[in-house]
């Protein structure tokens, strides 16, 4: 495990977060302008969706595809459950709070996943090719698990029609299925067609996104005052926890050690595109520099850095090589 978390924190991807976060730490005036960030994010959701789809075309649905799927949606919806009551015993912060940050680790980071599969790859191991539909199902049952626990307390968020337009016509999850289903559609013929475009270049221009990721982190991290020890400690700690309960549901279902590590990736991943989006509208009165900052500067990092290798490491010991 010690080698493979060396590897990882000396990997192009990793080192780029790291020049980001220490760029920003020293208030240097590097940026990624928004529109790049932005056109960087719509090439790799494209690229992780098509190729998704293509390889799901190769491999076929069958019954464990269906019970990935309920497993995803199932661990979506339950950890904010878990996340919130966690987050109250180990933080002072509000209900309120509690249960937007609570959502956020019920849903995914579409970008953890992304560099998931990048260790996978650098380690030759492969996954089912339907993991990135799974990684779309978990987006929204966490925000709606998250106003749930919200509507419970005395701050009661509606679920107006702009709410499930956010959850449901998300650019991300457009885009991410949008994409697989293209890549279903064509098959290893379209792949391979546009292999030059979308598998040569990825592990590039991931590390520009990393390095704008690093840049975003680093601010939070200045701004860490918002939060507690608790909440820190949280931010550390309900990775482990998702992450468990992705490893159980992957025996369950009967995943490879690929696929366990992603699905592990994924359960242990915190949200920082979509939940924030809904909660904008939702929950208004909930605060973003405690949930942004939990998720974008402290548990991302963590997962980056040291998370991935546990993961893949644990996923070995346990589903076997």
């Amino acid at each position: 495990m010690l080698d493979l978390a060396l590897a990882n924190l000396l990997s192009p991807i990793v080192l780029s977060f790291v020049l980001g976060v220490g760029a920003a730490l020293a208030r240097s005036d590097l940026s990624v302008p928004e529109a790049v960030a932005k056109g960087i994010s719509i090439y790799l959701l494209f690229a992780i969706g098509f190729k998704g789809g293509a390889s799901l075309t190769e491999h076929g649905i069958d019954l464990t595809l269906g019970l990935s799927l309920l497993a995803g949606v199932v661990l979506s919806f339950g950890l904010p459950l878990v996340g919130f009551s966690l987050l109250r015993v180990l933080s002072g912060i509000s209900r309120t709070d509690a249960a937007a940050v609570a959502g956020h680790y019920g849903s995914i980071s579409i970008v953890t996943f992304v560099a998931g599969t990048s260790v996978l790859a650098d380690a030759g191991i492969s996954s089912e090719g339907y993991m990135v539909a799974i990684a779309a199902a978990m987006e929204a049952p966490a925000i709606l698990s998250a106003l749930w626990l919200i509507s419970r307390g005395s701050d009661v968020a509606e679920m107006s029609s702009d709410v499930w337009r956010e959850i449901l016509l998300n650019g991300s999850i457009v885009l991410l299925l949008g994409s697989f289903a293209i890549g279903m559609a064509t098959g290893a013929e379209g792949l391979s067609r546009i292999e030059s475009f979308i598998v040569s270049p990825f592990q590039g221009v991931l590390c520009l996104f990393l390095l704008d990721m690093g840049l975003i982190a680093g601010r939070g991290l200045r701004q860490a005052d918002v939060l507690d020890r608790g909440a820190v400690a949280f931010g550390i700690l309900m990775p482990l926890v998702g992450a468990t309960a992705g490893l159980v549901a992957s025996m369950i279902v009967g995943l490879s050690i690929g696929g366990t590590t992603l699905l592990m990736t994924l359960a242990a991943s915190a949200s920082y595109i979509a939940v924030p989006a809904a909660m904008r509208v939702a929950v208004p009165q909930a605060n973003p520099s405690i949930y942004l900052t939990l998720s974008l500067a402290v548990t991302f990092p963590f997962t980056l850095v040291l998370g991935l290798p546990i993961y893949l490491t644990v996923a070995k010991s346990v589903i076997g090589s």
